[in-house]
């Protein structure tokens, strides 16, 4: 069995002694940690910002989708308005109005048949 002395289970801590550290090296290491603190601001902006980014994105998909049922839905009834427009009766029109009931029966009809195959 080995010791724990021998292989300790954590690795020892390194201090640092500032009085080794020559000035120069305190300026470095000091310019390095404001750097490193910098980026982790940035990173948490950004992070942030992300986050907003794609909150804005899902806004605009469901905006999108809403917009997109909403022109079905015109187009329905836009197909509808045409179809009563061609069925629109007036006085000289009764027969040709006959016709085009039958030719929309007919198409109807066909539909039909092609569901049921």
């Amino acid at each position: 069995m080995l010791s724990s002395t021998i292989f300790p289970i954590y690795p020892p801590r390194f201090t640092y002694d500032d009085s080794r550290m020559t000035q120069n090296e305190e300026k470095a290491l000091r310019r390095f940690e404001t750097r490193v603190r910098q980026l982790i601001f940035k990173y948490r902006n950004l992070e942030q910002e992300s986050k907003e980014l794609y909150n804005m994105v899902d806004e605009r998909d469901k905006t999108i989708a809403r917009l997109k049922g909403e022109i079905a839905e015109w187009e329905k009834r836009y197909q509808t308005l045409k179809t009563a427009r061609m069925i629109e009766v007036t006085s000289g029109e009764r027969e040709e109005a006959q016709k085009r009931i039958a030719q929309l029966i007919r198409e109807i009809d066909k539909c039909i048949a092609l569901i049921n195959i």
